[in-house]
């Protein structure tokens, strides 16, 4: 911790000297907030730390990085990574390191602060808050003892000056101030009861002659059930027959509660709960606004619900959008009928004002994060389509489903991270936990499928209906042998002719093939059969593999046949040419016959082969 007090007897923590001091101080607060004040002064002066503990050197004029501005001696002294923030005043938030979306304008105004979203006008305005977030304290001292709690609205002087609870308002001098852990509570006008909750008191405990609200007049508790029925001797409100309360509009049905909510509105049946919400609508009709800043420029927008700080913040005129999650569809302008459930879903959704990206629909965390113009996108799991732009059609179910698609359109994937691998292409399929797929057009990745798919392998459906790839490597398989003759019953086959019945194929086309009961007579190993044992379908993968063992054996002995015409036809051609010289020697009379007996002159016709 940055702080601490030198004394002889050593060193004093931050936290030590804090709870030290607070108990006194609230002590001190219950007699007078004045002297209370004086103690706080006090307080922000020990917190003048030296160079050593400041986290930037020397400190930036006005203006830092991030989108921050520090004015004021020591303001934002010790900031780090926090972003937005406006310091103005004397050590206004000046422990704040990585709290971001803060205003602190007077001295010591979020001094010690380091959480986000929180506003302080006034001096020592939110003063010891450390933690809470989305609290608006406006006034001297307002807040001032709060630390963690969260959405609280304090406007006036010392108003909710002791509460540490969450969700509190209290508008007024000291409104509020006797509050200290309750929550829920409005106080309007009136100091509360300590340790209450989901109480509303307005005005203080004095019996009036007659009790005037916003909007309604001529009011009293005996008559109830005009407007708003309150009760003077506690100061809480009762039942109540109202069309609105607190809202500055002339049409009916409008419900706003927070600072600058709906202050622009003419349309109705609008609610606006939270800092800013609704802020500039002026037509927009039956919207909802929970939430600091929800909804807060919309303006003729229908329709929308919002809850959650900056909510739809940037709609205009969209209409039918639902956001349900810290700044979900926060830069929605115009687009329409989209839903994100879960923070910075769909947070940059119709970003570029173009009204296209309609339809969508993320539930999760970051679902759908970066989509501009795509429309019609569904993403269900946390960083599902996170980084989807302009991708339309997609379907995406598990955590980072489809994570890296950014243009692709009317892909499908269904397990956590899967379709990882798909970045621009359409019409993937990817279902299984881990199953990345490829970003390749018009294919489909499955997981748990046996075998291993490649190129353009077909799908096989195994006996006992599992799907698959068929797989010829050695290492699948066992008692190897030779087909030899096992294949010569396909001569016994009978193929046929056929048409399925019309239950089967309306279509009824002509098919060929071959009979499963026929073929069960000869192999029943050549078919399929069903969980109960009915007989399915011919392995007609098998008959090829048999038809290839035949049209081998038949290609072999070809061959064989072959060499020997190849060998008869050499020697025919052989004993020719030997004849050939037989018949030329007889013709010339060279050739003479054994035994002494002379050959007559050749006849003029020349003497047949055969002779």
């Amino acid at each position: 911790m940055w702080f601490s007090i030198s004394q002889s007897a050593g060193v004093i923590s931050y936290d030590s000297f804090m709870k030290t001091i607070t108990l006194p101080l609230r002590n001190l607060m219950n007699r007078s907030p004045s002297c209370a004040f004086l103690l706080i002064l006090f307080l922000l002066v020990c917190f003048a730390t030296p160079p050593s503990a400041q986290a930037i050197s020397p400190p930036p004029d006005g203006c830092y990085t991030g989108f921050t501005t520090a004015e004021g001696c020591n303001s934002l002294q010790s900031l780090t990574t926090g972003v937005g923030n406006t310091g103005v005043g004397w050590y206004s938030l000046f422990a704040n390191s990585i709290g971001s979306y803060n205003t602190a304008i007077g001295a010591g105004a979020l001094d010690l602060n380091n959480a986000d979203n929180n506003t302080a006008t006034g001096a020592a305005a939110l003063l010891l808050n450390t933690t809470g977030d989305n609290n608006t304290a406006t006034g001297a001292d307002a807040l001032v003892l709060n630390t963690t709690g969260t959405q609280n609205t304090a406007n006036g002087a010392f108003a909710l000056y002791n509460t540490v609870g969450s969700g509190n308002i209290g508008i007024g001098y000291q409104a509020g101030f006797a509050l200290t852990n309750g929550n829920s509570n409005i106080a309007i006008g009136n100091i509360g009861v300590a340790g209450e909750s989901n109480t509303i008191r307005i005005g203080d405990s004095a019996i009036h002659a007659g009790i005037f609200l916003a909007g309604i007049t001529a009011m009293s508790p005996a008559a109830p059930n005009q407007a708003v029925l309150v009760n003077p001797a506690t100061g809480k409100l009762g039942s109540a027959d109202v069309s609105s309360f607190g809202v500055v509009s002339t049409d009916p049905g409008n419900t706003a509660v927070g600072d600058q909510v709906l202050v622009s509105n003419t349309g109705e049946s609008n609610t606006g709960t939270g800092f800013r919400a609704l802020f500039s609508n002026t037509s927009g009709a039956g919207n909802t606004a929970t939430g600091a800043e929800a909804l807060e420029n919309n303006d003729s927008g229908g329709y929308n619900d919002a809850v959650g700080a900056f909510a739809l913040s940037s709609n205009i005129d969209g209409s039918f959008n639902n956001a349900f999650g810290n700044t979900a569809l926060s830069l929605n302008i115009h687009a329409s009928e989209n839903t994100a459930i879960g923070d910075l879903a769909l947070a940059n959704n119709d970003s570029t004002g173009n009204g296209k990206a309609q339809f969508n629909t993320a539930v999760g965390a970051q679902a759908l994060l970066t989509n501009t113009d795509g429309d019609s996108n569904n993403a269900v799991g946390v960083y599902a389509l996170g980084f989807n732009t302009t991708g339309a059609f997609n379907q995406a179910i598990g955590v980072s489903a489809l994570l890296n698609n950014t243009t692709g359109s009317f892909n499908v994937a269904i397990g956590d991270t899967a379709g990882n691998n798909v970045t621009t292409a359409d019409n993937v399929i990817c279902i299984g936990d881990l199953v990345a797929g490829d970003n390749v057009s018009d294919s489909c990745y499955i997981g748990n499928i046996f075998g291993q798919p490649g190129g353009s392998q077909a799908v096989y459906i195994s006996g006992d209906g599992k799907l698959g790839f068929q797989v010829s490597s050695r290492r699948f398989k066992d008692e190897i042998k030779p087909m030899d003759n096992a294949s010569e019953l396909i001569y016994r086959l009978k193929p046929v002719s056929f048409r399925y019945k019309a239950e089967i194929e309306p279509s009824r086309p002509l098919g060929f093939g071959l009979i499963a009961e026929d073929v069960a007579e000869l192999s029943p190993d050549l078919l399929t059969r069903d969980g109960n044992g009915k007989l399915g379908s011919v392995r007609y993968d098998a008959v090829n593999a048999m038809l290839l063992n035949e049209f081998l054996k038949e290609h072999r002995t070809v061959q064989e046949l072959k060499k020997e015409i190849a060998a008869l036809t050499a020697t025919v051609k052989e004993q020719a040419s030997q004849l050939q010289k037989v018949s030329a020697q007889l013709a010339t009379g060279r050739v003479r016959p054994t035994g002494g007996l002379a050959l007559s002159k050749p006849a003029s016709h020349p003497v047949a082969r055969n002779e």
